[in-house]
């Protein structure tokens, strides 16, 4: 299968094997794309992916650096945006299966256009996503006492009211995930950080040395699993002795 049409070499390696080298042109007829695997661009700095199976992820999200520095932005990302916080099919099923749990913690506001919309709405951009008031802040979101917007599903979560804690994407940010419009079995994996918003968490991220994929260990092996995260791990170490 082509994925791309420019030729670029890659990085080649199972795990702790010695990087191979190939053109991906030659790649393509060596490994299916099904086939486990990690490979990674000759480093690049924002032009490299890597690819594990059928996932392409942005080097970035090995290379750049972040840490959420919420007295800053305020939890700007529940209420800056598009649309809601994009939900997979799973989760429409947590949703209407442990509201009741999560009601307790929501605003009036909240349930009132929960109440008006539902529990998930459709958009035609990003598919089913939680509803919004006023085009603004997640319904399922509430300021706490220093005007930080949190999340009623994590603190219902965090209280033991139900054992899912929020909507993937929204765990995963600043990273995004998307499937290709070309072929429905790839997926890809960028990191996305708000220009303005997210430019304290890239600072704070900076000054710890923390990277996009640490700082966001648990989502990723919540949504990919445990080997693709060391699998990312591997890629990074990889990618660091080849600088």
């Amino acid at each position: 299968m082509n994925l791309v049409s420019i030729a670029v070499y890659f990085a080649i390696f199972q795990r702790k094997d010695r990087p191979r080298r190939y053109n991906f042109h030659q790649l393509a007829h060596k490994v299916p794309l099904k086939h486990t695997f990690s490979c990674t661009f000759a480093p690049r700095r924002n032009n490299g992916m890597i690819v594990i199976d059928n996932i392409l992820v942005s080097d970035d999200v090995l290379s750049e650096q972040f840490v959420c520095d919420l007295s800053k932005c305020k939890g700007g990302c529940c209420e800056d945006g598009d649309a809601g916080a994009p939900l997979m099919d799973s989760e429409l099923e947590e949703l209407q299966q442990n509201f009741e749990a999560i009601k307790p913690y929501l605003t009036a506001e909240g349930l009132a256009e929960i109440e008006k919309q539902g529990k998930y709405v459709y958009d035609k951009f990003f598919g089913w996503v939680t509803p919004t008031i006023n085009n603004a802040i997640c319904a399922y979101g509430y300021r706490d006492e220093q005007g930080i917007v949190k999340c009623g599903i994590e603190q219902a979560y965090n209280d033991g009211k139900l054992g899912w804690k929020k909507p993937v994407s929204c765990h995963l940010f600043p990273i995004k995930t998307e499937k290709s419009r070309l072929d429905k079995d790839l997926e890809f994996v960028n990191y996305v950080p708000r220009e303005d918003l997210c430019k304290a968490a890239c600072k704070l991220g900076k000054k710890l040395k923390v990277p996009v994929y640490k700082f966001l260990k648990e989502a990723i092996i919540r949504k990919y699993g445990p080997e693709f995260y060391e699998s990312l791990e591997a890629t990074a170490a990889h990618m660091q002795q080849n600088k």
